[in-house]
């Protein structure tokens, strides 16, 4: 009788597997274990050596050297009443505070109007952290600069103050402030347009404002945009943001406006100006006498205000008729021929050396729609600006 096996399913050598996957386990568990027990993780070890830095760029140095020879000119402005930095921690970014930059030894410090708006007396600190208090002295609201006299100040160092005429778009630029409540920041950047039109805190135009990719956020403001031989050559003022921080567009006014300005808010100028009474907006022209893929930049009339002596000389603004005379020269009392004209400001140049009433005469090309130009000498009374306010 053959035998019967009790298990028809159990086949020899069935449990091989498992006995080499269990000893595999026992061996994989033991590999992890001598890998990641403390005694292999961490050893004794002196820290890496330092790789040598070199010399700093000669961009790098340019920039340090910019900052640390401006710095001491640059002041933080506030009030009395708003909260402040306590030192390196920011509390709060608050309203009424920003830049400012020394103008002369005599303690005159520059500012926006919209900085110290409101208020006749501030707290001016310098780069010593130091604080001084100082007296508003002079406004100028359609243009946004103000003025401030420090008492019992100690020696100061005036900024130094170059030209904006000659600037163009890609120039480098540097703004040092005091963005959010931060003392001494430096952002840089270029230039990225000029001619730029912004509004004032009383509503009114500034013209030939220079953009700028420098990061400027709030309390950047009055603070100054130097070129790259460390120069002042625009006040910062304003940002193009929805969020009220630097979304890579900033305004500065420039400083030929604001050298103009500040002389006549120190000497306490009653503020009448002698003013041709035209809106102008600054346009690029071909050079057709010389080179026409050369542009050149004329002032052109955009708007002729009632009862000026513009209008009294017949000066013409666009319209459905006229593109707007464009101003090529200007020739006031003393002078045997016209100066070119590039723009606005260098009609402000010649202005601010006349006095209400005198004769100016202006070199012009009357531009019709339709037709020939027209070049003509049109003479213009000077009357009192009537966009300034006080």
């Amino acid at each position: 009788m053959s035998r019967m096996n009790k298990d028809p399913y159990r086949r020899p050598g069935s449990g091989l597997p498992l006995i080499l996957a269990g000893a595999a386990f026992v061996m994989t568990a033991w590999l992890l274990y001598e890998r990641m027990r403390p005694s292999s993780l961490f050893s004794e070890v002196e820290p890496r050596a330092i790789t040598p830095r070199g010399e700093l760029a000669d961009f790098e140095k340019a920039s340090m050297e910019i900052f640390s020879q401006n710095a001491p000119s640059v002041v933080h402005i506030t009030s009395p009443e708003v909260r402040r930095r306590t030192g390196y921690y920011v509390t709060t970014i608050p309203e009424g505070t920003g830049s400012g930059f020394v103008w002369d030894a005599a303690g005159y410090v520059v500012t926006n109007y919209h900085v110290i708006q409101g208020r006749s007396r501030v707290l001016v600190r310098l780069q010593d952290h130091k604080e001084y208090e100082g007296q508003v002295v002079g406004i100028e609201q359609t243009l946004d600069i103000a003025v401030v006299k420090l008492s019992n100040h100690p020696e100061l160092r005036p900024i130094p103050v170059g030209s904006s005429r000659e600037l163009q778009v890609g120039q480098a630029v540097f703004a040092i402030g005091n963005p959010f409540g931060l003392d001494h920041s430096l952002s840089t950047g270029v230039i990225s347009a000029l001619e730029r039109v912004i509004e004032s805190v009383a509503g009114t135009p500034i013209r030939g404002v220079i953009q700028t990719d420098a990061a400027i956020n709030p309390g950047n403001s009055g603070g100054p945009l130097l070129d790259s031989a460390g120069r002042l050559i625009g006040m910062n003022t304003a940002i193009k943001s929805t969020t009220r921080s630097s979304a890579g567009i900033g305004f500065a006014v420039p400083v030929d406006t604001i050298n103009r300005v500040v002389s006549r808010l120190i000497s306490g100028d009653p503020g009448e100006q002698p003013a041709l009474g035209v809106e102008l907006q600054t346009m690029n022209f071909q050079d057709r006498s010389r080179n026409p893929r050369r542009l050149i930049p004329y002032p052109v009339v955009m708007n002729v205000l009632p009862d000026t002596g513009a209008a009294e000389a017949g000066l013409i603004g666009q319209s459905e008729s006229s593109e707007g005379d464009l101003i090529t020269g200007i020739r006031g009392k003393g002078m045997a021929e016209p100066i070119p004209v590039a723009r606005d400001e260098d009609l402000r140049t010649i202005l601010d050396q006349h006095e209400i009433g005198d004769t100016v005469y202006l070199n012009i090309v009357r531009r019709p729609r339709t037709g020939d130009w027209v070049n003509m000498v049109v003479p213009v009374t000077l009357k009192t600006s009537i966009q300034r306010q006080r």
